[in-house]
């Protein structure tokens, strides 16, 4: 096993009941990438990522970590893996009726021993990292939409995951609040080691963050190409190239050169 890769998906086939989303997926994600799922609408970006935290079972092939099939796995050994897990949804999920350090503080509560003075520091800290000290208190209702996914992030790190999943994070940001979202994401992913694996349809983010991905076709229902989004770019499929450049394909031009 190739000690650098830390999932390995082989021959994924995703449906929802008789209806195919995507077929033969094949891809690594390597210790600290950004790794980004990338495609057009209904593609199966989302599917995908649900299929990979253990929410859907594949229709066929087998997705690794760290060289352990999860749907192979043990249920005992199924929790202790995605307890290395962080997951962050689009809106942030949050309990509206918790507080920030309520919410932030349920994964330590469930999967820890740590007394509620420690519990307490580790809240405050892991919302610090995420720009919200002094927000302990709120609850979501009372803070921007931006801040509810930063809040959802703290609540992900919370057990210091070695793998990261995000479902659309800059979904219904501005573009200043989005930009300031992905610079967080690479700053934890660096600072922390953790492995990142992104869902997005944001040319920004893509070219901004992203190190390694796979775009999926919604028309033959399987992965057109993987890698960086710049060599996708270069040297992959017209359709890839267009959905890179929103069509500018022709001239070679991202909004990013």
């Amino acid at each position: 096993m190739d000690q650098d890769v830390a999932i390995d998906v082989h021959h994924l086939t995703m449906m929802y009941g008789s209806n195919l989303i995507q077929s033969d997926l094949n891809f690594q994600v390597r210790r600290g990438d950004v790794f980004v799922i990338m495609g057009g609408s209904g593609c199966g970006k989302s599917t995908l990522l649900k299929h990979m935290i253990g929410l859907y079972q594949p229709a066929a092939g087998e997705i690794l970590f760290d060289g352990y099939s999860y749907f192979s796995a043990s249920p005992a050994r199924q929790l202790a893996m995605r307890q290395r897990w962080g997951v962050t949804y689009q809106g942030g999920a949050l309990f509206s009726d918790k507080t920030l350090a309520e919410n932030v503080a349920m994964p330590l509560e469930e999967y820890t021993n740590l007394n509620r003075r420690d519990i307490a520091d580790m809240v405050r800290y892991k919302l610090a990292l995420v720009g919200l000290a002094g927000f302990e208190q709120f609850y979501p209702a009372q803070i921007s939409g931006g801040m509810c996914k930063r809040a959802g992030l703290a609540r992900a790190i919370a057990l210091d995951p070695d793998i990261l999943f995000f479902d659309e994070p800059s979904a219904g940001l501005d573009p200043l609040s989005a930009r300031r979202l992905d610079d967080l994401i690479l700053q934890l992913g660096q600072s922390t080691g953790a492995t990142v694996v992104i869902v997005t349809h944001e040319l920004a983010s893509i070219f901004a963050i992203g190190s390694n991905g796979i775009y999926l076709d919604a028309v033959s229902k399987t992965q057109l190409a993987t890698g960086s989004p710049r060599y996708m770019l270069d040297h992959c499929d017209a359709r890839v190239k267009e959905f890179l450049t929103r069509g500018d394909y022709e001239n070679d031009k991202t909004p990013f050169q």
